[in-house]
């Protein structure tokens, strides 16, 4: 019986409804965003977005609303102060194992239940929860809402120390990633790496539009070879990153437009400024 009366004023709640809205009446207020909807980069409508946060951190914002961490050392000397970390993140992209790339990467997947990628043996030093670390090597591909993403190589060391007072451990082979988005550029994070003549192949098969690439010197290429990189990838624009974080990154964007105008390259340097949402 209790059941009948539930069922006659669920029904008779539905049919008024139906009838105030039909009369005119408002419809009830849209529910307040979520929570774990702040911190968000906002995005343009139709556009892929970045914000750069200094270094090779970025926050990428698709059209179908992923939003993607690459290499989140968010407190690097670069970061800017006055913008808040995201609060939601669908995936965190780790390139290798270095405390400059690993950053800030734990702390922002038990905060947002992001899935972490990285190389398999750096997933597994990062103590992740199952649920939550994707160990995978050069050749994978994943997809995360409108982007698929490919691992690619890279030419660099990894290893990772989770404590200081211990040695380093190896983590695995260093990467890169493609993030084909749907609707929007194909971008390429190269990771720490000097230039190799594999980056032909990778514009051959994923036909990046936008590279994100380090130009600093020393531990990376610097801009002469990273306009050789450019050429290889035959990319529209390159996003300089990696420089200028410590004193020894001493390549400037300015050098990789000269280095570019040399070996006649027709790709743009976008410079990105840290915390700024820029569309791709």
């Amino acid at each position: 019986m209790r059941n009948e009366l539930m069922a006659v004023a669920v029904g008779a709640l539905v049919a008024f409804t139906g009838v105030a809205r039909a009369q005119g009446a408002p419809a009830a207020p849209a529910p307040a965003a979520k929570k774990a909807d702040a911190g968000k980069p906002a995005a343009p409508q139709g556009k892929t977005e970045a914000t750069w946060w200094g270094h090779a951190a970025f926050v990428v914002r698709t059209p179908g609303g992923a939003v993607i961490a690459i290499d989140p050392w968010l407190s690097n000397p670069k970061a800017p102060k006055d913008v808040p970390r995201p609060e939601a993140l669908d995936a965190i992209l780790v390139t290798h194992g270095h405390f400059d790339h690993v950053g800030d990467t734990k702390e922002l997947a038990q905060k947002t239940g992001a899935k972490v990628f990285g190389s398999f043996e750096l997933v597994n030093l990062l103590g992740l929860p199952e649920a939550q670390g994707v160990g995978a090597n050069p050749g994978g591909t994943f997809q995360v809402k409108d982007v698929t993403i490919h691992l690619v190589e890279a030419v660099h060391s990894s290893s990772y120390q989770a404590d200081p007072k211990q040695a380093p451990q190896y983590a695995g082979a260093p990467m890169g990633y493609v993030l084909e988005i749907e609707k929007g550029p194909t971008l390429y994070h190269a990771g720490d790496t000097g230039a190799f003549e594999s980056m032909s192949l990778i514009a051959t098969q994923f036909k990046p539009t936008v590279a994100l690439l380090p130009i600093g010197g020393h531990f990376t290429m610097g801009p002469a070879e990273a306009a050789q990189a450019a050429r290889l990838l035959k990319v529209q624009s390159v996003v300089p990153m990696h420089y200028g974080t410590f004193p020894l990154l001493q390549g400037t964007p300015e050098a990789l437009r000269g280095a570019l105008k040399k070996v006649r390259g027709s790709t743009k340097v976008v410079e990105l400024v840290p915390g700024k949402a820029t569309a791709l």
